[in-house]
């Protein structure tokens, strides 16, 4: 292992040990019902749930298992992602089939084939910028971010080097076709509760 590989795998072992630290103390701490916890770039966020945001997240967790089976598909579940301190509880993730946890109990960033995330006014920001980042930068296939506001979702896949190539804008009302990617499926929009 050279110097330069020695002191990135040091920053990767203590950034998870900070972001340990971190969900520890979150743990030990009152978080009121129905709140979901994230760390965002080092950034505590807690936003509570929506009736509107969870409608869409049932909705879309629905559609997916029609295709796969519930172990796969999780919701509000702690993974770390590339970048500073990234511990997201994405809305809905899909495992990849061969994907196993970690002997610390926590799924990885690379068995990780699908993300939604549901816009949250608090939180938008977070959704669009540093979060579609750190998926691009860890290579998730297909991120998919259903906007209660601007009532359309818009689809990212291909990433590449940090970016996703490719952005589809799709009006809630119109279907979301997945078949082209990891997915293999189309999401129905129909039913997306508007804010």
């Amino acid at each position: 292992m050279t110097v330069l590989e020695d002191r990135i795998a040091m920053a990767e072992s203590d950034n998870t040990n900070t972001l340990d630290e971190m969900f520890e103390r979150l743990e030990t701490m009152p978080v009121p019902e129905g709140y979901k916890v994230e760390i965002v770039e080092g950034f505590v966020y807690m936003s509570p749930q929506r009736d509107t945001h969870w409608e869409i997240i049932l909705d879309i967790v629905e559609q997916l298992r029609t295709k796969y089976p519930r172990k796969r598909v999780k919701s509000d579940v702690r993974i770390d992602y590339p970048g500073h301190l990234n511990g997201f509880a994405s809305d809905v993730t899909v495992m990849a089939e061969s994907a196993a946890k970690s002997e610390e109990g926590r799924w990885s960033h690379e068995d990780v084939e699908f993300v939604a995330e549901v816009i949250s006014k608090g939180t938008a920001a977070n959704d669009y910028g540093p979060k579609k980042a750190a998926y691009a930068t860890a290579e998730v296939p297909v991120y998919l971010i259903a906007d209660p506001y601007q009532r359309r979702c818009h689809l990212y896949t291909q990433p590449k080097n940090g970016e996703y190539i490719t952005e589809t804008k799709i009006d809630f009302g119109d279907d979301v076709d997945l078949t082209g990617t990891a997915v293999g499926l189309t999401l129905k929009t129909d039913d997306f509760p508007r804010d």
